[in-house]
């Protein structure tokens, strides 16, 4: 099937890639179809709504950047997700790119989990931890 997109144009998918995000995305309940599309010579992935072409989120795996990023899934996501073992899932944080670009911040209080196989995904908002939702990409670098 083809499919409109923010940063892509129009691309085609197949229907096995599509996930599904049961419950929508915060601020976006109504999203429940999205994929995964690869932004070229570049280390992030854009998450493309199938059915709204104007909204798709820069994505990064975080561990990367953020080595010791670390947190737990509440019972009720790894249920949701059906998570059996944390190879099952792949993770990412929605960026908000900035001009410039050193300035680009990563959402590491609300991490994007994916499990690969069942193709389900969740935004995970964690509470009582240190993260926030503007975390600096490129925190040594100094805007010229």
């Amino acid at each position: 099937m083809n499919i409109d997109t923010k940063y892509h144009g129009t691309v085609a998918v197949k229907e096995e890639d599509i996930i599904c995000f049961p419950h929508g995305l915060p601020g976006f309940a109504n999203e429940k179809r999205f994929v995964l599309l690869p932004l070229a010579d570049a280390p992030f992935v854009i998450l493309q709504s199938v059915d709204t072409p104007a909204l798709g989120f820069v994505l990064i795996e975080p561990f990367s950047y953020f080595p010791s990023y670390e947190f737990e899934l509440d019972e009720a996501t790894v249920e949701q997700l059906e998570i059996e073992s944390e190879r099952d899932i792949a993770v990412y944080v929605i960026l908000t790119v900035a001009d410039p670009f050193d300035h680009t911040t990563a959402n590491l209080q609300a991490p994007v989990v994916i499990h690969a196989r069942k193709r389900l995904g969740k935004q995970v908002i964690l509470t009582n931890t240190a993260y926030q939702t503007k975390h600096r990409l490129f925190p040594d670098k100094v805007a010229t």
